[in-house]
């Protein structure tokens, strides 16, 4: 079986950063299957992770002179806890890989440590009914891996404490922009086009600068402001950040020359398009709920729509004047 390193090459830390820009993003995989870190025998913990990437060298990165065992499940290049939700990282998968791998031959205990995010998906008591595996939960993060095992296999309350810091929260953005790139260019080449051609390219220039900074705005300033906005609807955070933005750019762009009906046209689609990509950003976040989400998008994006719509509207409407 394949006996892999627990440090990381520059190789791992490129892939790494390149799928933080969403470049070869579902393409960041490795083989489902039974991996040796260090020299493990029949004793060795094993632990259970997915076929993410990130996911498998997050585990095998804290594992440096330590001998374990790590069962990598075919989770189709989805983290643990995503795919928790989705059933991939799940019983039938876990089933299938421990008979697959012949892991009773391998180990003489039968203890399995999974991640604390992917209990959602397991059920421990089919695992140990069909296999014979208990199932032990060690940790949320995989630094808190070594210490886990330190401690007798015992979790500490803060390794089950889900934690969402600006750190955490920054390298969440660059995912968000790349997303955002190319429905931003083909919007800001459309706005550009068209009002140049009903007005000036100076105006046409201004119109995307105000339709960039609105998207930057929702999809890096909410995310950065996120403790401190209140409410808990991510579009009502969006257009916060979103009216922010419309104040400064009113000030930097020379708003007060603008007619009243320019000014009111920025006021509604700015905010607007800043709560659409604020309210994208609840699929990284550790506190949002599938059900909370798609209450949240049955009221905010109708509300979003009206929004931009009557703002095309008004400024059209101002421009033909």
């Amino acid at each position: 079986m394949p006996r892999i390193s627990a440090d990381l090459t520059f190789a791992d830390r490129l892939g790494s950063w390149r799928v933080r820009w969403g470049i070869g993003r579902m393409n960041y995989i490795v083989p489902p299957g039974l991996y040796a870190v260090g020299r493990p025998n029949s004793d060795s913990p094993v632990l259970v992770t997915a076929n993410y990437k990130k996911s498998y060298d997050s585990v095998r990165s804290v594992l440096a002179e330590r001998d374990c065992w790590i069962l990598v499940l075919e989770t189709y290049g989805i983290n643990v806890w995503c795919a928790a939700g989705k059933g991939t990282f799940g019983t039938e998968e876990l089933i299938r890989r421990i008979g697959a791998s012949e892991l009773t031959k391998v180990v003489s205990h039968r203890q399995l440590v999974l991640p604390v995010l992917g209990a959602a998906g397991v059920a421990a008591h089919k695992v140990k009914k069909e296999t014979g595996f208990n199932i032990r939960y060690a940790a949320i993060r995989a630094k808190d891996i070594p210490q886990y095992l330190d401690s007798g296999m015992r979790t500490a309350p803060a390794m089950r404490e889900i934690t969402f810091t600006t750190w955490e929260r920054v390298v969440l953005i660059p995912m968000e922009f790349v997303e955002a790139l190319k429905p931003t260019a083909i919007a800001a080449a459309l706005l550009f086009f068209i009002t140049a051609m009903l007005q000036d390219r100076n105006a046409g220039f201004l119109a995307v600068c105000g339709y960039v900074g609105a998207v930057a705005a929702g999809a890096a300033g909410t995310p950065l402001l996120l403790p401190w906005l209140p409410g808990r609807s991510f579009a009502f955070k969006g257009v916060l950040t979103g009216s922010i933005w419309s104040i400064i750019f009113y000030m930097l762009a020379g708003g007060s020359g603008w007619s009243r009906f320019m000014a009111l046209a920025a006021f509604m689609i700015l905010p607007a398009v800043s709560a659409f990509y604020a309210l994208n950003f609840t699929g990284c976040t550790p506190f949002t709920s599938r059900s909370g989400v798609k209450k949240e998008m049955k009221v905010a994006l109708p509300a979003m729509a009206c929004a931009l719509l009557a703002g095309i509207a008004i400024a059209i409407t101002g421009m033909a004047i």
